[in-house]
């Protein structure tokens, strides 16, 4: 067992949740403390207010991670004169970093907005407004026979999964030829003779952004001393990625109907419903947090409902003229999914990487709202 640092963590998110998924205009990652600091207790919290960052030290935590982020706009100056560099000089002090989480999270693969149409029953889902393309290249690689599955294995690691599908590679029977120069070491053959050798043409799809790695993996794994390989990038698009979801409901119902749905899965307080009751169901679009920015996005893409928080009086007026229903369920109730959800990731994913470390989940969270009947 083993010691994780802040790194550790850090590097654990990013590889599931990558922080380079994020909006132009948000602020996540690391924003206090030191990478190379050991964590032994690990605090996820929505978000990041005096109470938890008091849970937070009275039990021993090193890492705060939240959704939301406390540093979001520039700061000029940390000082105890505003709320911000109060929680800041006390998260300091008590030596406690403080990760954020937010539209990447939002957007990943698994993320919240994944976890919401979960619980909210939806099916053949996909991201409603994408944001992220993925964009492949084809790598080719002439590998002698016997080497070939030596290669193809250490290249998988870094290959791009298609679909469903992961491990895929595609060989072919060839032969090459080469001529060793002076100063050459081959592994086959010798100087100033032309060799043939019976080869496999070995291709392989991978991400732009993982080439780099797989590079190294095949020049590690390959016999040869100056392997021959070629880089394709394709015009095939790769899996898209973006904000919100869109899916079916499993039984079609009225849209009165789904609502109470929604707010019992949700366990949710009074949820505000815009359109006629009795309409039929059928296709609905989500965003957690504050998504009528998605609005237009939701019409186009057919959805009979749009469900989401922190809906305003013209944007009501807007999905009437629109003809798409709306359902506000409130801020903290389309993302307070996300405290169990990052606390059981990081636990499972600690644990089976040999790390000696525990993850608590902050207590006694709770939407700001207030409803009074």
């Amino acid at each position: 067992m083993k010691t994780a640092k802040v790194s550790d963590i850090v590097g654990i998110i990013n590889k599931k949740f990558p922080f380079g998924l994020a909006e132009e205009w948000d602020a996540v990652g690391l924003q206090l403390g030191d990478p190379a600091e050991a964590v032994e207790r690990i605090m996820v919290a929505l978000d990041p207010l005096p109470d938890v960052l008091d849970q937070a030290l009275s039990r021993n935590c090193q890492l705060l991670i939240t959704h939301h982020p406390l540093i979001f706009t520039p700061v000029r100056q940390i000082t105890s004169a505003t709320s911000v560099g109060r929680l800041l000089l006390r998260a300091a002090r008590g030596g406690l970093a403080l990760l954020a989480m937010h539209t990447n999270y939002d957007i990943a693969d698994g993320g919240l907005n994944d976890l919401l149409a979960e619980r909210l029953g939806l099916r053949q889902l996909r991201p409603l407004k994408i944001t992220d393309q993925e964009q492949l290249v084809k790598l080719v690689v002439f590998v002698p026979e016997n080497d070939l599955e030596t290669v193809r294995q250490a290249m998988f690691a870094e290959a791009s999964s298609v679909g469903n599908y992961r491990d895929c590679s595609f060989a072919a029977a060839g032969e090459g030829t080469f001529t060793p120069q002076p100063g050459a070491e081959p592994t086959i053959g010798a100087v100033g003779r032309l060799e043939r050798v019976a080869e496999r043409r070995l291709e392989l799809l991978v991400q732009r952004d993982r080439l780099a790695k797989a590079i190294q993996a095949l020049l590690k794994a390959h016999p040869y001393e100056e392997p021959a390989f070629d880089c394709y990038p394709l015009l095939n698009q790769g899996h898209s990625q973006g904000l919100g979801r869109i899916g079916v409901v499993e039984t079609p119902c009225s849209l009165a109907a789904y609502s109470d749905q929604v707010r019992q899965r949700l366990q949710s307080g009074p949820v505000r419903l815009v359109g006629d009751p009795t309409r039929l169901v059928r296709s609905v679009a989500l965003c957690s947090g504050s998504g009528a920015s998605l609005l237009k996005d939701a019409v186009r893409a057919g959805a009979d409902l749009l469900v989401t928080g922190d809906l305003k009086y013209h944007e009501a007026r807007e999905a009437e003229e629109s003809g798409i229903a709306l359902l506000d369920v409130g801020h903290f109730a389309s993302e307070q999914l996300m405290v169990a959800a990052v606390q059981q990731f990081l636990q499972t994913t600690l644990t089976a990487a040999g790390y000696v470390c525990d993850v608590l989940a902050a207590e006694g969270e709770r939407d700001p709202f207030q409803v009074r009947c």
